[in-house]
């Protein structure tokens, strides 16, 4: 399956508000290896990410962090439609970042299909000022 076409099915998840938790975004974290996540709250973006590629049965960071990204796949100045997306958060020096699936972008921003955005799967609009990198999604090799 197509990366797009995974996480598109994912479109409109949300974070539930209170004490309960939506089990969906738990679900993405479970998959990935990290079912000691239990609560809808912790930055899930990576985790989103990481679980539509394993679904689309493409290679994972398997991290939580949006910037472990940086070092996923290779490297390109010209994005294609899917491609990885690498945000700063905070500052551009701090641990913190984003990470979702490049849509498209305009002179001032790129719009990003992922999830924890607006605390859901949408497609999302970010200053281009953000940006860290843009990474290829890299081909399974069978051996």
């Amino acid at each position: 399956m197509n990366i797009l076409e995974v996480a598109l099915r994912e479109y409109g998840t949300y974070e539930w508000a209170g004490k309960d938790h939506n089990p969906r975004i738990l679900q993405y974290f479970k998959e990935i290896g990290h079912k000691w996540v239990k609560d809808d709250e912790t930055a899930w973006c990576a985790a989103f990410v990481n679980w539509c590629l394993l679904q689309a049965s493409k290679p994972q960071t398997g991290k939580l962090n949006a910037r472990s990204f940086l070092e996923y796949g290779q490297d390109t100045k010209k994005p294609v439609l899917g491609d990885v997306v690498v945000l700063w958060r905070g500052t551009r020096t701090s641990d913190l970042g984003h990470v979702g699936f490049y849509v498209n972008e305009t002179k001032t921003y790129i719009y990003i299909l992922g999830g924890n955005q607006s605390e859901q799967v949408n497609i999302g609009r970010f200053p281009k000022t953000q940006l860290l990198g843009y990474r290829k999604i890299p081909e399974v090799t069978k051996g």
